[in-house]
């Protein structure tokens, strides 16, 4: 519970970064926080630089929350109506007895979306090779931690936050996200680390880093990124989920069903402007590689159950927190 209450504490003093810029919306305007700005979201991109929340009557406002925390305090302090982020935040509220929480009402990513790298190149990486080394991985508490060190353990390590008779490699987990590349690269003690895209394709073009594995692909299947709001929202404008959730569709269907790689580019470009074209086409095909995202926003129960008894397990709190009380498919269902 100490854990919970830290992040809680995070989460409020957070408040004040939001607290300038950030205007009332009217009720076709969305104020969307997302936890960092991904390719790995490349489906959102792509609805709002094609026109699909235009053609559904709504406006978006985009922020770069910068951690899930942040994000979850825009939404609970009403300075953002929507947010994208780990289902560990609302997680999180509801089992601190949060009376107006945070509901998850649309999946975006089906898998873990870091790519782990590494200073030194390698063309036969084994997980082993992590032994007596040192890794930038996620925050504490968040998504990215939990299914780092689930897939570690599930290849014979055992991480702790130093090398000793217990544990095999070093993570840190104190690193600020958007700090994590620029550490990477400048400390000559840490020899891996695990970072999103475009920013591992980046690091990779600047010769710095190694691509060597995919995190998602060796942790399966898992509830990564969804949209939520606090329910006084949703239940205010029932439609305007639905609407947001529909021109979401439309971005996944252009990326995936449609099949085009430089048409995607093309329509993911305008959210990287200083991107390196090729960086970015590296990018998606490293996601659309591992089949990053659903194909419909409905969650399900037994990956909400996998992402629970990962936060159980790691002690990060200390009841149950049911699916059906922060889940909410109504939106979502009527896509399917």
């Amino acid at each position: 519970m100490k854990k919970f209450l830290c992040l809680m504490f995070a989460f409020m003093v957070s408040i004040t970064l939001f607290l300038s810029g950030c205007n009332k919306s009217d009720k076709n305007t969305i104020r969307l926080v997302e936890v960092t700005h991904s390719i790995f979201y490349a489906p959102l991109y792509i609805a709002i630089n094609n026109g699909y929340f235009e053609d559904e009557g709504l406006t978006i406002k985009l922020t770069n929350g910068g951690g899930a925390d942040k994000c979850m305090t825009a939404i609970l302090s009403k300075n953002a109506d929507i947010g994208l982020m780990g289902p560990e935040a609302a997680i999180y509220v509801k089992a601190g007895d949060a009376k107006d929480y945070a509901v998850v009402f649309g999946q975006l990513t089906k898998r873990d979306g870091s790519f782990l790298v590494s200073k030194t190149p390698t063309d036969n990486f084994s997980w082993n090779d992590l032994k007596g080394k040192t890794v930038i991985g996620g925050r504490e508490g968040g998504v990215p931690a939990l299914t780092f060190d689930y897939v570690m353990k599930q290849n014979g390590l055992n991480p702790g936050n130093q090398i000793d008779a217990t544990h095999d490699v070093k993570v840190l987990s104190n690193v600020e996200f958007n700090l994590t590349a620029a550490t990477f690269e400048n400390d000559d003690s840490i020899d891996y680390c695990t970072l999103f895209e475009p920013i591992a394709s980046q690091v990779v073009a600047r010769g710095t880093g190694h691509v060597v594995a995919s995190i998602g692909e060796y942790s399966g299947e898992i509830p990564y990124t969804a949209f939520m709001a606090k329910k006084s929202y949703l239940t205010k404008d029932p439609k305007r989920a639905e609407k947001f959730l529909r021109a979401i569709k439309r971005g996944y269907d252009f990326l995936v069903k449609e099949n085009n790689l430089e048409n995607a580019v093309d329509s993911i470009m305008p959210s990287f402007a200083d991107t390196n074209r090729n960086v970015i086409k590296e990018a998606l095909k490293r996601y659309i590689a591992i089949d990053a995202w659903v194909d419909t926003p409905v969650m399900k129960q037994e990956s909400y159950n996998k992402l629970h008894s990962l936060i159980k397990d790691a002690n990060l709190i200390d009841k149950d927190v049911e699916y059906s009380s922060i889940i909410d498919n109504t939106y979502a269902l009527k896509l399917a």
